[in-house]
């Protein structure tokens, strides 16, 4: 899911990179912002950020000899919106990518435009959408961050696909030939991370009743000072 480094062509990893910037200048001005009006969301960031990287620095083999793993990044996108993810993302994937060798630096900006842009865009806008028709809470949640893991995949594959296109197919050939063979791996990973993340969000709403209630994700509890 890290594309490695020095694995793009140059000007691919420029394009990515100048497409995630804006990103992550929109995203430290947004968690500035809430951390303005309410500095005790402070270690609510800390464990979204904390979550993202121990997530997405599982490495599990993938059938190609290449590696999967899952994201992390839906829970803070439903916590603080898609714009926060973005640089909680870039500090995440730069810590990976100088510490584990996970990653790259050439290939950061590509790596930020799918987990960190892509992928919580989709789990905010699926939670969203699922408050708005009244699903379940622990379902709409399962849902927007089990999507959101599978689009960051997709979005590496195309990503790839748009780099090394098939010789015969071209860009299509060569989008279905990386997305059907992550997906081996992906699917249920992404499944998994579905089901921590709900269960993480469990523990919140019992130990962070209050920043829960100022995020506008839970009601007031009876002797909880909102």
């Amino acid at each position: 899911m890290h594309i490695m480094e020095g694995f793009l062509p140059v000007e691919h990893a420029l394009g990515w990179g100048a497409a995630s910037l804006p990103f992550v200048a929109l995203g430290l001005r947004a968690i500035k912002r809430k951390v303005r009006e309410n500095p005790e969301l402070k270690m609510l960031i800390g464990v979204s950020a904390a979550f993202t990287f121990v997530l997405s620095a599982l490495k599990l083999p993938s059938v190609t000899g290449s590696c999967s793993h899952p994201t992390g990044t839906g829970l803070g996108a439903v916590l603080f919106g898609p714009l926060a993810m973005a640089p909680m993302a870039a500090i995440v994937l730069l810590f990976q990518a100088l510490l584990l060798a996970h990653g790259g630096l050439t290939t950061l900006g590509a790596n930020i435009f799918s987990m960190g842009i892509v992928g919580p865009l989709v789990a905010y806008a699926l939670f969203r959408a699922g408050r708005l028709v009244k699903l379940p809470q622990g379902l709409t949640l399962f849902l927007a961050a089990t999507l959101a893991d599978l689009a960051t995949y997709l979005t590496t594959s195309l990503q790839l696909a748009l780099a090394f296109p098939d010789p015969i197919g071209g860009f299509a050939a060569s989008l279905a030939k990386f997305a059907g063979i992550f997906a081996i791996t992906q699917i249920p990973l992404a499944v998994s991370e579905g089901l921590l993340t709900v269960l993480i969000f469990n523990v919140l709403v019992k130990h962070s009743a209050r920043e829960l209630h100022d995020l506008g994700l839970q009601p007031a509890r009876e002797g909880v000072r909102p």
